[in-house]
């Protein structure tokens, strides 16, 4: 509604993290200037989906990685960074 997003997608695509394992990210977002986002939006976290939006950060590190979650009436927005290095 404030005019940030250029365009996005419900579930585009897959990320390959490694051999056999993949992350599919619920939106990619691009914003005006550019900038692609992948957006994540859970009711509540598992411990691999976590592990797999940290990894495709660092794997990634040209993307933003955003997750969502609602939480006692509340919207709680997380920002993913790379850690170390990427390939």
């Amino acid at each position: 509604m404030s005019g940030d997003v250029a365009s996005w997608m419900y579930e585009p695509a897959g990320l390959r993290l490694a051999a056999n394992t993949t992350y599919n990210p619920d939106f990619l977002v691009v914003l005006e200037d550019g900038t692609t986002e992948w957006h994540e939006v859970k009711g509540f976290w598992r411990d691999d989906a976590r592990v797999k939006i940290k990894v495709a950060a660092t794997r990634f590190p040209f993307w933003r990685f955003i997750a969502v979650t609602k939480k006692a009436g509340a919207w709680i927005v997380e920002e993913f960074e790379p850690k170390g290095g990427g390939e």
